[in-house]
């Protein structure tokens, strides 16, 4: 797979990007597509710790429309976001525009992300949901390992092989994305992503995430749960997504030389 149909694809159908029924640059968009993304996945902003890079350096590793970006920049962190799609990139700097903040922007590739930074390390490098999209993604985390401070830490998300939603994929009954025709999506079982992972340290592993609604009703910004999930006990729900959910959420170490 050429990386130039990854792109083509994204810049045609950015992540997100209808969560929201406001013209698409303005805050009331923005306020939306946010509530919208968090109530879904709660776990995000647990994952990521915003608060906890306040002054240090952060790389978000396709940033998409920039929901956590802009996050990570009200905490106060000093970050990049890199995306592979102009579209993403347009819309991430209008959002930053719009709340008055600022970021460093960078157009371009993740398994090339070392020619981007002549000298600079950054203290955490944050990917959600990007790296099981590009067609190297051990050539990705090779760079990634590049360009990480000496115990600087890494957290990234990549969709679980053995989930729910990867069993109802191969049965045909779902799809990696809300968009169709996605043209990369790997899996990875926590073995396969710990050997993905070899050269850091501190690796740690966790499932979280069963999308419960019912998908036409989602896409129309309505929040119906299908069955079984409309009777499953909150305690429960989040049991079965500790051990069947679709996102791996992984951090790991760049080890002190």
């Amino acid at each position: 797979m050429r990386i130039d149909i990854v792109k083509e694809y994204w810049n045609r159908q950015p992540c997100n990007i209808k969560h929201s029924n406001f013209p698409i640059g303005t805050l009331e968009y923005f306020n939306e597509v946010e509530k919208r993304k968090y109530f879904v996945e709660p776990h995000i902003p647990q994952f990521a710790e915003f608060e906890k890079w306040k002054g240090l350096e952060v790389l978000e590793v396709g940033c998409g429309i920039g929901t956590d970006s802009i996050n990570f920049s009200r905490a106060g962190a000093k970050l990049t976001s890199l995306d592979l799609a102009e579209n993403n990139i347009s819309i991430t700097k209008k959002r930053f525009e719009t709340f008055n903040l600022k970021a460093n922007f960078i157009l371009g590739n993740a398994e090339e992300l070392s020619s981007y930074f002549s000298y600079q390390q950054f203290d955490l490098v944050y990917s959600f949901g990007v790296l099981h999209h590009t067609p190297h993604p051990n050539l990705a985390l090779d760079e990634i390992f590049k360009v990480l401070k000496p115990g600087g830490e890494l957290r990234i998300m990549l969709y679980s092989k053995y989930s729910l939603k990867n069993f109802l994929i191969l049965l045909g009954r779902a799809q990696p994305e809300t968009q169709p025709n996605c043209p990369i999506a790997f899996t990875y079982s926590k073995k396969e992503a710990a050997k993905l992972l070899e050269k850091f340290e501190q690796f740690e592993c966790q499932k979280m995430h069963i999308f419960p609604y019912q998908l036409k009703e989602y896409k129309k910004l309505n929040y119906v749960k299908k069955f079984p999930w409309n009777i499953t006990p909150p305690t429960f729900f989040r049991f079965l997504e500790r051990r069947f959910g679709w996102h791996l959420l992984i951090k790991a170490k760049k080890p002190i030389l």
